[in-house]
């Protein structure tokens, strides 16, 4: 039967973690390798909701992208909400891996769908793994930037509102400027913007960005998309979840169907 570490190996070789940023915590985080599957639940982040979930529909395998937990803990107990859920993980015998930065970057990781969604040519990553040692981050790193179709910001801006079935966006920037380069960093990666400024980029896609670096975008001369924060990275975890389907027939494996967006508009 597949087990845990059968799930491992496949997401290590979809988002190798040499791909993950230095500071995150990704890989195997809760369970045991050697547990065996029926069910496994994609999810764009571990809540009370996901989890709830997980346990109602008997999963043995939780894969979020947002790590959980992200932080060293000194004690797991249910005085506290991130120690409530994990205490519950544990009872119920689930496991939870994460990719999240790793995934971000990978070959068929968020980054690069969003740009092959956009039909962006000639992708390439904003920021090159320095890594040359491994054959496996060849051509790959952070982010994504490539040629754009659409003559216009405001051409893209639509092609991404009926694209991932947004109503309303924040775009810094004048909507009529033509398009050459677009960036793309998904999630919050407004940090990427002076990087995607040296690509030469005149747009950068994200999730979200903090006011002063929507500020510092337009003394760069280079507009930002903001597609929120879940928009940018939960399409992914269906794709993903779809995959895992296909390469584990065995196993039932589908993205949470509880989980949404903790923002909305009014």
């Amino acid at each position: 039967m597949t087990n845990v570490g059968d799930i491992c190996k496949a997401l290590g070789q979809i988002a190798p973690v040499c791909l993950a940023a230095e500071w995150d915590n990704v890989g195997l985080l809760v369970g045991d390798r050697k547990s065996t599957l029926t069910h496994v639940m994609t999810c764009l982040t571990v809540t009370p909701e996901t989890v709830a979930e997980a346990i109602g529909k008997q999963v043995g395998l939780i894969v979020t992208h947002h790590p959980f937990p992200f932080s060293p803990l000194k004690t797991v107990t249910t005085d506290t909400n991130i120690g409530t859920m994990l205490w519950q993980l544990a009872q119920a015998g689930i496991s939870v891996y994460s990719a999240h930065t790793a995934f971000d970057s990978a070959s068929e990781g968020i980054n690069q769908q969003i740009a092959e969604i956009l039909n962006l040519k000639d992708i390439k990553p904003l920021e090159p793994v320095d890594d040359v040692s491994s054959p496996v981050t060849d051509g790959l790193g952070v982010g994504r930037f490539g040629i754009v179709e659409f003559a216009s910001l405001a051409e893209l801006v639509n092609k991404i509102k009926s694209t991932f079935n947004i109503k309303t966006l924040h775009v810094v920037g004048d909507i009529e400027r033509p398009l050459k380069k677009v960036g793309i960093a998904c999630g919050s990666a407004g940090e990427f913007i002076r990087c995607a400024s040296r690509q030469g980029c005149d747009v950068l896609i994200t999730g979200e960005a903090r006011f002063h670096t929507c500020l510092e975008a337009r003394a760069l001369g280079i507009a930002m998309i903001l597609l929120g924060h879940y928009a940018s990275e939960r399409f992914a975890l269906d794709n993903l979840a779809a995959t895992l389907a296909d390469q584990f027939s065995e196993l039932t494996v589908w993205a949470s169907t509880d989980e949404e967006d903790p923002l909305t508009l009014h």
